[in-house]
């Protein structure tokens, strides 16, 4: 399948309800998306009788005779080991919400979209109409064997982490909630690199996460495997602690392995004397508490479109400060994470995607920037046609070396 930008000024232009003039006669995104943005394409030739018996009857039942006597020649012979599933159920659509399934397929399709462009992935979207954990994990689990892996997007939280821990427990391909993990592959590269730019060490900084939903349970777990000194993790009611009596599951099995310094109250509390603020919650941080971070600070402010702590207002107090958007240095973008991984994976047929492999992918996007490193160049291009490359050796590298590769 090849994921192509469709013509937009199609013939079948049609104008809205009312009379009213085509969206997309005066909105260049609805004139991009017009007709959705994907197209399923042949890699094969059918131009005459001999190419459609080799391509279909008869000569394809010699080949699913083969595969259902040697399951494992699926490999070699279909698409599978090549094509990701990009499965959602439009709870948690970038940072629009609730929308549901049909709402979030141009998002869907844009992810797949990105997987082809910057990782020479196939993908296809699956959008559900169900919103239930049992339901989307027996959907999933009905539909894997179409595919090499599945890339899990935009599920809301706490879901999201019992969907993916069960898929990957029921499923010998690879189930990545990028929600999750793209977001702190990212972040993790982009703060080794900051760390690097002012000689400090992971073991000696002090984070502060604002968020403790998908991306920032996640970032809080890398953290610490790759051996920050401390993390704490605030929500709306303060920092995630184990005095707390209001956590759910997930947030107590995170109090369990963060906030070593103990620290309770708000989030301006914590922030005094941090040495990092990751923001992935969509509120707004007080200068004030960005002023109370320890000389030469870290931001990075992710939230979209309007950063937790404004460029302007960052760059003020911190050594490095990055964000989420596309118009300032330093963008922590999820596409500098999956499609490598996915490519990584997907090239030893692994089972699984692990804790050593997304820290590789850490570790190979950072050592993109090499000697370039500068406070506002911690983190490559998305356009740098180096980063796919890397972090797909890196991943194939830390299967093989995980045992979780099959070739």
């Amino acid at each position: 399948m090849a994921a192509e930008i469709v013509n937009p000024r199609s013939d079948s232009n049609t104008e809205q309800d009312g009379g009213a003039e085509p969206l997309d006669s005066f909105d260049p995104a609805f004139a991009l998306h017009r007709g959705g943005k994907m197209a399923v394409q042949a890699t094969v030739p059918v131009r005459d009788k001999d190419d459609l018996s080799l391509a279909y009857t008869p000569g394809v039942a010699r080949v699913c005779t083969a595969i259902a006597e040697q399951p494992e020649l699926v490999h070699d012979y279909t698409w599978k080991s090549s094509v990701v599933a990009v499965v959602t159920d439009g709870t948690a659509v970038l940072g629009l919400g609730d929308i549901g399934p049909e709402a979030s397929l141009p998002v869907m399709e844009g992810k797949a979209i990105l997987f082809k462009q910057f990782g020479g992935v196939d993908a296809v979207p699956i959008a559900l109409d169900c919103t239930g954990v049992d339901e989307i994990i027996e959907t999933v689990v009905r539909l894997a064997p179409s595919f090499g892996g599945v890339n899990l997007e935009d599920i809301s939280a706490p879901r999201c982490f019992e969907i993916e821990r069960k898929l990957q427990e029921r499923l010998d391909i690879p189930v990545f909630h990028d929600d999750q993990h793209g977001t702190a592959v990212v972040t993790l590269a982009a703060l080794r690199n900051a760390a690097r730019l002012t000689g400090k060490g992971l073991g000696e900084l002090r984070a502060v996460i604002s968020g403790a939903g998908a991306a920032g349970v996640a970032i809080a777990k890398m953290l610490v495997e790759a051996g920050i000194g401390d993390v704490a993790v605030a929500d709306r009611k303060g920092v995630v602690s184990a005095e707390r009596d209001d956590l759910t599951p997930v947030k107590q099995e995170l109090a369990g392995f963060t906030n070593k310094a103990g620290i309770t109250g708000s989030l301006e509390t914590a922030l005094e004397g941090a040495d990092v603020f990751i923001g992935v919650s969509g509120g707004t941080v007080p200068e004030a508490a960005v002023a109370s971070m320890a000389d030469g600070a870290f931001v990075f402010a992710m939230a979209n479109p309007n950063p937790e702590v404004h460029p302007d207002v960052a760059h003020k107090y911190a050594a490095v400060v990055a964000t989420g958007r596309s118009d300032f240095p330093n963008q922590i973008n999820n596409v500098l994470a999956f499609p490598g991984i996915f490519a990584g994976a997907l090239q030893v047929r692994a089972s699984r995607i692990t804790e050593g492999m997304k820290l590789a992918a850490a570790e190979a996007l950072a050592a993109v920037v090499g000697d370039d490193l500068a406070a506002d160049y911690v983190i490559p291009s998305p356009f740098d046609e180096r980063v796919a490359p890397a972090v797909t050796a890196a991943v194939a590298a830390a299967a093989r070396a995980e045992g979780v590769a099959r070739r």
